[in-house]
């Protein structure tokens, strides 16, 4: 356990830091300060405890998720009386969506305290909300229930819910256009393929049909996110038929 204990401590001692760092997000001091830590320590540091459980934040994260879905479901509960289950079901997935997660990590800079063998750079964008949920589950272990609540209500729902604007807010638009060609009884598909071009970097291309028809075309430097930035575009394109569903 010294040793666990000794690894945890090193980079943080060594920059004497994350305290101040922590308490400046958290907008309160810190107690149980090892639980932090675990929050930012990632898997490729191959941490185990006396018992040989891996010693990173992705429990920390599982937790965090809960109690995000937990707050911002009492918070539209009681902000929209009027929403059905759907509705609620439906916004609360907006406000935790992973894409909102991830700014909202950027937001923090949370990136600079993660331990980690790997270099910050070459980490995927859901390392952001991953810190952040992993984050949100410290705070609920350290401090309790009530913490997390005022915590999650300081950082996300005050500045970034605004109930309006999340209506007419489009997580993905390959799930919207998915779920309208199946009301709807439209055939559609993907046709993605490798297109590097002049770039160093690899690249996919896509052509979106509909009905047999192609109606877009994108690249990026991922089948999902050339997918979808097509479905995006093939949205724009139906918007006065698709817009209901939003």
């Amino acid at each position: 356990m010294n040793l666990i204990r000794n690894i945890l401590n090193s980079r943080f001692q060594k920059n004497g830091s994350f305290f101040m760092e922590l308490t400046k997000i958290l907008g309160f001091k810190p107690k149980k300060i090892k639980v932090y830590q675990k929050a930012f320590t990632h898997r490729s540091m191959n941490i185990k405890d006396s018992k040989g459980n891996a010693v990173n934040y992705e429990r920390l994260e599982f937790l965090g998720d809960a109690m995000l879905s937990s707050v911002i479901a009492s918070h539209l509960y009681l902000e929209v009386p009027s929403g059905d289950e759907g509705y609620l079901t439906k916004m609360r997935s907006k406000i935790v969506s992973r894409e909102h997660l991830n700014e909202l990590g950027k937001d923090l800079n949370l990136i600079n305290l993660v331990e980690s063998k790997i270099p910050s750079g070459q980490f995927g964008d859901n390392i952001h909300g991953n810190l952040f949920e992993a984050l949100v589950g410290a705070i609920f272990l350290d401090k309790g229930y009530k913490y997390c609540e005022n915590f999650i209500f300081k950082r996300v729902i005050i500045p970034y819910v605004d109930i309006e604007k999340l209506e007419g807010k489009v997580i993905s638009y390959k799930s919207l256009l998915i779920e309208w060609c199946q009301k709807e009884k439209k055939t559609f598909g993907y046709n993605v393929y490798e297109d590097t071009g002049n770039d160093e970097a690899r690249h996919f291309s896509v052509k979106l049909s509909i009905d047999g028809k192609i109606v877009a075309k994108a690249r990026a430097t991922s089948k999902k996110k050339a997918e979808e930035k097509a479905s995006k575009r093939a949205f724009f394109v139906f918007q006065s038929r698709m817009s209901k569903m939003i």
